[in-house]
């Protein structure tokens, strides 16, 4: 199959989970918008808003004013970007109809703005007699400009509030500095996607995968064809992704894979290698996080894209340690020091949060604490900057798990106990982050994904009040971001007329605007720079600028969780023998010594 490859973006680098969403996507098909556009965009104000205000002062004049004339280029116009925002499908009768003038006057008004490049049609039958239409990259520049415009005369008239030292750079040219500059605004598909049965999708339940079903209207609207999104728990994740590479024909279009267990699903042949179905300079993979891109290739190979990009971070309390003169938790020792602290039973407050439940949830809590003491769980390479993740296609691999630094990070686990809440040993990924929400913990680990839980939600004591570093560090460790998160990914199995338009609908939803809709509606994760440098994303929290920060020191990394063939099965060792030991039925030494056995067996055992 063949594509135009696009040409390469400069990239300088209720319901407390649900908030009004700004609705736009960029599918990432249809060529750039122009660097005039995109810079045309910079600062502009919420162009829904502007399109909203538009109609409704255009019904006044003319319901309020008489005798008065219509104007149908500007009511089709707004009637075209309101639908598009909303996710409806437009025809040409609807605009005429928009228009407020006869119909014969209406239609040769929209010929003239498709001549004059506003307007782009889709087909929506084979014959290409119905057709849907749709805002250009040319009506996105132009009307972004004039938005502008009308919301600074709207704050000069109504505002009264002074310009900001950031508004005022705009007119002085701050706000086009590299690195600054917004995404632009989304485009439909040229065609939309001929999947029998819609497309379908096989993801994780987690806050960014329903952030996507909360906008499954706007992208089908996009990729023009339903959108089936099926939504499973981590573990059960797995097992229905490898379920569906037994059969003889895949039943899901895309499937979400966690970045752990890349190197199993090659090796069991569950996943297409991206250069045998696209052409992958189209993903421009220079925009991606180092790590998070490196993290889906296997040999060398991508066999995915970056969904989420979400590093475990430390969580924790910037009043609390203010008022108690206490510096942020940087290091294992500033980490217990503050526990100790602010441990407090009696008030119903703990000095700490962690995934320490049985199995997956602790098993990946102890791979990045070895981490955060310098210990890869196997035997990596060391390289500059820590240790070689990429090349995982040997067999002789050696586990970790009783060195001295494993055994360090085993004990202070065991002295987290001693400041951690009642229930820590049944908290797993939510369950750390909802006391510390509440203000119940001073510290928690968590990964940035859910940071929606209390950044979203104004009642939650640690809004606005929390602070991020990356994962504390022992004395022979150093600073580091362990990335997690999912890669999008082609079964092998697929059916080969279905592949084309799955490749089609995995650009458009790993694109820079699709991600920055997931941040607009509340998801934290950011696997692009351009995303994490776009001006309006990085007002939403400061998790966007702080993990950017994170990849160019090079502590974002994906070696804690090096996705060996085997690592399923390590992680659940882990978590097993290491919940016993918290239990207090087994000694540091002796968990350790069992996982390590366990383990050698399990890297011994080949995987077809």
């Amino acid at each position: 199959m063949t594509h135009k490859r696009r040409p390469t973006r400069n990239t300088q680098k209720t319901d407390p989970m649900h908030h009004d969403p700004v609705k736009l996507v960029h599918s990432g098909q249809n060529g750039p918008v122009s660097a005039k556009a995109v810079a045309a965009m910079v600062d502009s104000p919420d162009v829904l808003r502007v399109v909203t205000l538009l109609q409704g002062i255009s019904t006044e004049i003319d319901n309020g004013i008489e005798p008065s004339t219509a104007n149908p280029h500007l009511n089709m116009l707004l009637h075209l970007l309101h639908s598009h925002f909303e996710g409806r499908v437009v025809s040409p009768s609807a605009m005429v109809s928009a228009s407020g003038v006869p119909y014969a006057t209406g239609t040769r008004k929209l010929s003239e703005l498709m001549d004059a490049g506003f307007i782009e049609q889709r087909p929506r039958t084979k014959s290409g007699k119905s057709v849907s239409l749709h805002p250009s990259a040319h009506l996105f520049e132009v009307f972004s400009q004039v938005a502008d415009r009308i919301d600074r005369i709207a704050q000069d008239a109504y505002g009264g509030a002074r310009r900001t030292d950031g508004a005022r750079d705009y007119y002085f040219g701050g706000s086009y500095q590299p690195g600054q500059t917004m995404i632009a605004p989304p485009r439909a598909l040229p065609q939309s996607l001929k999947l029998a049965g819609g497309l379908r999708i096989l993801v994780h339940g987690d806050p960014t995968f329903m952030v996507m079903e909360n906008l499954k209207r706007q992208f089908e609207q996009i990729v023009g064809t339903d959108i089936h999104q099926r939504a499973f728990s981590i573990d059960r994740l797995r097992e229905e992704a490898l379920r569906n590479a037994t059969r003889s024909r895949s039943r899901y279009d895309l499937i979400a894979v966690d970045l752990p267990w890349l190197g199993e699903f090659v090796k069991k042949g569950v996943i297409r290698p991206l250069p045998d179905v696209m052409d992958v300079a189209r993903l421009e993979p220079s925009d991606f996080h180092t790590a998070g891109w490196r993290a889906t290739h296997w040999d060398e190979v991508p066999y995915g894209v970056p969904s989420q990009t979400t590093p475990e971070l430390m969580f924790y309390r910037k009043d609390w340690f203010a008022e108690a003169g206490l510096e942020p938790p940087h290091t294992i020792e500033r980490v217990i020091e503050a526990a100790r602290h602010f441990n407090n039973p009696r008030r119903g407050r703990y000095g700490v949060a962690w995934n320490a439940a049985r199995g997956t949830a602790l098993g990946h809590t102890f791979m990045m604490t070895c981490a955060a003491f310098g210990q890869p769980i196997i035997d990596l390479p060391e390289i500059a900057g820590g240790y070689d993740a990429d090349h995982l296609e040997r067999e002789d691999f050696r586990p970790m798990l009783d060195s001295p630094r494993a055994r360090e990070a085993a004990e202070y686990l065991m002295e987290l106990m001693q400041f951690s809440p009642p229930d820590i040993l049944s908290m797993s990924w939510y369950e750390r982050v909802r006391p510390y929400a509440a203000g119940s913990v001073a510290m928690a680990y968590g990964y940035t994904l859910l940071a929606p839980y209390f950044e979203l939600d104004k009642s939650c004591a640690a809004h606005g009040n929390t602070g991020y570093l990356p994962h504390p560090h022992g004395p022979e460790g150093a600073p580091i971001a362990p990335v997690g998160g999912y890669a999008l990914c082609i079964p092998a199995n697929l059916a080969e007329e279905r592949i084309p338009d799955a490749v089609e609908a995995l650009i458009a939803f790993t694109s820079p605007a699709a991600q920055k809709l997931y941040a607009q509606e509340g998801s934290r994760t950011a696997p692009r720079y351009s995303v994490g440098a776009d001006p309006e994303v990085r007002r939403l929290s400061p998790i966007f600028e702080l993990v950017d920060q994170m990849s160019w020191r090079d502590e974002l990394q994906f070696w804690p969780r090096p996705p060996v063939p085997q690592i399923s099965d390590i992680i659940t060792v882990c978590g097993n023998e290491l919940h016993d030991m918290l239990r207090g039925l087994v000694s540091p030494a002796d968990a350790l010594a069992s996982a390590q056995a366990k383990a050698e067996a399990i890297l011994r055992t080949p995987v077809t």
